[in-house]
């Protein structure tokens, strides 16, 4: 399908951007036993999608919370929580100064030099330095790969000039400003550096609609359309899984580079679709609807087709990275009729003018006419 790599890096990074631009509601997790050594953690950010989950894990563990961030977004935690000021984006961070953490978990940074700046402060003020990364940062999706497989190129004049601002003007620099983050990551904290590489992430409180189009979709009832024969793989993580497991691997000072996203089987999309479908007890019937016909009708997957891509070309193994490392470090999955049934409901508590207009994925209105499109063509045939 029409989809270059490019594309793709556009979609997902303008959409992971997105996502810390906006304040997360309070949501729920899931609570576990103590841990056997309370950490003195720090996350810079701590606000956005995975923030607050892992925030309330910690909690829940009986750790020691501290988070980084420019203030702009206050959460109401359910234990102590110190929160510091200041703002990577002008280099003020004063308030990490003459400070100790066990571990420090670096969620929002997109850019090289936040990394550096952070490792000028922290490098020898924590024990261990999780970044997380992104899918992105692979050079390409064309075969099955792990960890080992190369990353995208940078090839802007500077990286560390690249701002935040930079980024958003030209989102193809997504993935290879990440790739190149990683690797500041492992220059300003050698031997200490944790990488965890997220696929699309998704559950209640994801502003970008990149899952949630399906429930609420599905929800709808009646004929929908589907993407393809329904025989594509498709990957992705809950927020809450990815919040836990990362917290897990500072517990138990995991280092490495770790692929994070899921099943730990292969989904393809008509079992994820069915299983949503299950999940919230619609009363939904696919139209699956080829990719050649949805590209000739200018339907974009990922975009108007939200977790899907084609399993060919340039897409053919989007969807086929490997977890092996991940699943023996201990991360786990909640059911997907958990994520879909809590997401469909944290979006039926959003107020009314969010819940509108999607995000993402075709409006009814379009949806409609490619189904028309799509009958007339196949009764043609």
């Amino acid at each position: 399908m029409g989809v270059t790599r490019r594309h793709l890096l556009q979609l997902s990074g303008a959409a992971l951007l997105g996502l810390t631009a906006r304040a997360q509601p309070a949501l729920a997790t899931g609570t576990d036993k103590r841990a056997r050594k309370p950490l003195r953690i720090l996350i810079l950010g701590g606000t956005g999608f995975t923030g607050p989950h892992q925030v309330r894990y910690a909690l829940s563990r009986g750790h020691e919370m501290t988070l980084f961030n420019r203030g702009k977004r206050p959460h109401e935690w359910p234990g102590a929580v110190e929160e510091l000021l200041g703002d990577r984006n002008t280099g003020d961070l004063k308030s990490l100064e003459g400070r100790e953490w066990d571990v420090c978990i670096d969620n929002p940074t997109s850019v090289p030099f936040w990394v550096r700046d952070a490792g000028r402060v922290l490098q020898s003020k924590v024990k261990q330095y999780i970044f997380i990364s992104t899918i992105s940062v692979y050079a390409d999706d064309l075969k099955p790969a792990d960890e080992s497989a190369p990353l995208a190129s940078y090839k802007g004049q500077d990286a560390m000039a690249e701002t935040v601002d930079s980024l958003h003007a030209n989102m193809a620099l997504y993935g290879p400003l990440k790739a190149l983050s990683e690797a500041e990551a492992q220059k300003q904290f050698p031997g200490k550096t944790t990488i965890i590489r997220p696929g699309l992430i998704v559950g209640p409180g994801d502003e970008t609609d990149r899952f949630t189009y399906w429930p609420v979709r599905l929800a709808r009832g009646g004929e929908f359309l589907a993407p393809g024969d329904g025989s594509d793989p498709v990957q992705f993580i809950d927020a809450r899984d990815l919040a836990e497991w990362t917290i897990r691997m500072a517990e138990t000072r995991t280092f490495g580079t770790f692929n994070a996203t899921g099943p730990e089987h292969v989904l393809q999309t008509k079992d994820m679709l069915n299983g949503i479908t299950g999940a919230i007890h619609a009363d939904a019937r696919p139209i699956w609807v080829p990719a050649d016909f949805l590209e000739s009708q200018k339907v974009v997957p990922w975009d108007d087709m939200p977790v899907w891509f084609p399993a060919r070309g340039d897409t053919a193994a989007f969807a086929k990275r490997s977890i092996r490392k991940a699943l023996a470090a201990g991360l786990t999955f909640r059911p997907l009729t958990a994520t879909a049934a809590d997401t469909l409901a944290w979006f039926k508590q959003q107020p009314a003018e969010r819940q509108a207009k999607l995000r993402a994925g075709l409006s009814a209105a379009r949806e409609a006419e490619v189904l028309s499109k799509w009958k007339s063509n196949a009764g043609a045939g």
